[in-house]
């Protein structure tokens, strides 16, 4: 169903790590740890400021893959694994994209279900990877003949 796009990228977008937000996404996930929340804890840190949850990339704008249209509703969450070189840092500037990395089909019980593999970017403004996150989306029999209509 999207094999098609296998390699397909969106254009890099900038975001930035807010602290506002930081502090808001720490008490959605319950984790008010001072590292992403206290300021005097942040610059007595070896970072010298304060981080964002591990997680938090959840949060950024990837931008959009031409072609991809997946409805909002009905997928299914499959996995998630993000990989950092460092922590994000309250304050910078994140430049991040969406890869197609694979796509394929398995049957179920269920029926047909279809895995498609999502690897995200996030870059500093030198263009050095800070983190990647690899997600896969189950798209389901029902999701399947909804975007095939």
């Amino acid at each position: 169903m999207f094999k098609e796009h296998i390699g397909k990228q969106s254009n890099k977008i900038k975001n930035v790590v807010e602290r506002g937000m930081v502090k808001r996404f720490a008490e959605a996930i319950g984790d008010m740890h001072p590292i992403f929340v206290d300021e005097a804890v942040g610059r007595q840190s070896r970072y010298g400021q304060n981080i964002a949850p591990p997680t938090f990339p959840r949060v950024f704008d990837y931008g959009e893959i031409e072609g991809l249209d997946l409805l909002s509703d009905g997928l299914i969450h499959g996995e998630q694994i993000y990989h950092y070189t460092r922590p994000l840092l309250v304050g910078e500037t994140v430049y991040c994209y969406t890869k197609i990395e694979n796509y394929y089909d398995k049957k179920s019980r269920s029926g047909l279900l279809g895995f498609l593999i999502l690897k995200r970017f996030g870059e500093d403004g030198e263009g050095e990877t800070i983190f990647t996150e690899q997600q896969s989306v189950i798209i389901t029999e029902a999701v399947r003949k909804e975007l095939v209509k």
